[in-house]
């Protein structure tokens, strides 16, 4: 079993930046592949980022790409999402997730352990 803790969630004005945590705890090990997720009001959950605990290689979905960030602090078992440009549209709840997987999923079904999430709010 793998625990999840996100923070650092809230309300920022179109522009700023905001940095996610998750903290993961249990039975974590290096083949866990880590992955954010986001769901706004009213709609699906969707990808947004993702990455092995290993790293390098990282996967954004295209609405988010260069401005989020994922990486990992390993002595930490911490992973984060810088998100830089926020815009109205990003405000969801904002999901971390890991699976225990070489690959590195980018759907929500191929994740087993989920967080509680946390809210990010954009205003215009």
């Amino acid at each position: 079993q793998v625990q999840l803790v996100e923070s650092g969630g809230g309300l920022v004005q179109a522009g700023g930046s905001l940095r996610l945590s998750c903290v993961a705890s249990g039975r974590t090990s290096s083949t866990y592949a880590m992955g954010w997720f986001r769901q706004a009001p009213g709609k699906e959950r969707e990808f947004v980022a993702a990455m092995r605990w290993t790293g390098p290689t990282t996967y954004y979905a295209d609405s988010v790409k260069g401005r989020f960030t994922i990486s990992r602090d390993s002595a930490k078992n911490t992973v984060f999402l810088q998100m830089n440009g926020l815009k109205p549209e990003d405000t969801a709840v904002y999901y971390c997730a890991a699976e225990r997987s070489w690959f590195v999923p980018q759907t929500e079904s191929e994740y087993d352990y989920w967080g509680q999430g946390t809210q990010v709010t954009v205003s215009s």
